[in-house]
């Protein structure tokens, strides 16, 4: 029998500078610090909203696909996303994946963080 989950509590991601790392999920995306454990390694947790979290976890041999594969993603959701592009913009943001209409119905836009993880953008 299989488990039953409750849901996604948080996602963990290896940064290599995160003072630019909190610069951008704090002052672009506006995510809430969280308080953290004290590991016996450097980070920080940040609030994605309904109960779920993002974990960066300092690392210096970060390796990334460089490919422009946008394979390994994770999504936020906001209720406008042509106020979210145009915010992004104004914040020197580069668009990498301009916004577009999935083929089930949802908007959706993708952009990078300091490391070159994908950020997709989807309108709900």
């Amino acid at each position: 029998m299989a488990i039953k989950l409750l849901g996604l509590n948080h996602y963990s991601i290896a940064v290599s500078d995160l003072n630019k790392s909190l610069s951008f999920y704090q002052g672009v995306l506006g995510m809430a610090l969280m308080s953290r454990p004290d590991f016996d390694f450097d980070g920080a947790w940040l609030d994605c909203g309904r109960g779920i979290s993002l974990h960066l976890i300092v690392q210096d041999d970060i390796i990334l696909n460089q490919s422009g594969s946008r394979q390994l993603h994770f999504a936020f959701a906001v209720s406008d996303i042509l106020l979210a592009k145009d915010g992004l913009i104004r914040k020197g943001i580069h668009i990498v994946k301009d916004i577009k209409l999935r083929p089930d119905g949802i908007l959706q836009m993708f952009i990078q963080d300091p490391d070159g993880y994908y950020i997709e953008i989807t309108e709900l």
